[in-house]
């Protein structure tokens, strides 16, 4: 009967020690595991900022380019609708060209005042 008590109580030391290494083996692997889960999250979370960050920045400048062109487009506009009124206020005989030249050299020079 010792010898099986004795064999049982190592059975059961045995059984403690690797119940205690894989307690220990279960809690290393659980926080790499959360190490890992974290990393993930911490990059996927960074590169959605990057990503977010740029796009907002390429909305930026194409918003700046589309204000631009409207911009060039309208000085486009209202300087062809000025030569036009010129040729019909010369063509209607309202003002000589001599005068709309004379003008014309006063009204330019502001332009610049207000950039």
């Amino acid at each position: 009967m010792d010898a099986l008590k004795k064999g049982y109580s190592m059975a059961k030391g045995g059984v403690v020690a690797a119940a205690e290494k894989t307690k220990a083996g279960v809690e290393e692997a659980a926080a790499k595991t959360k190490e890992g889960v974290m990393y993930v999250g911490t990059k996927t979370k960074e590169g959605v900022a990057t990503t977010v960050n740029t796009a907002a920045q390429k909305t930026t400048e194409q918003a700046n380019l589309v204000g631009e062109s409207a911009v060039t487009g309208a000085n486009q506009i209202s300087e062809k609708a000025v030569e036009g009124l010129e040729t019909v206020v010369v063509s209607t005989g309202l003002v000589k060209l001599g005068e709309l030249s004379k003008h014309e050299v006063a009204v330019e020079q502001p332009t610049d005042a207000g950039q």
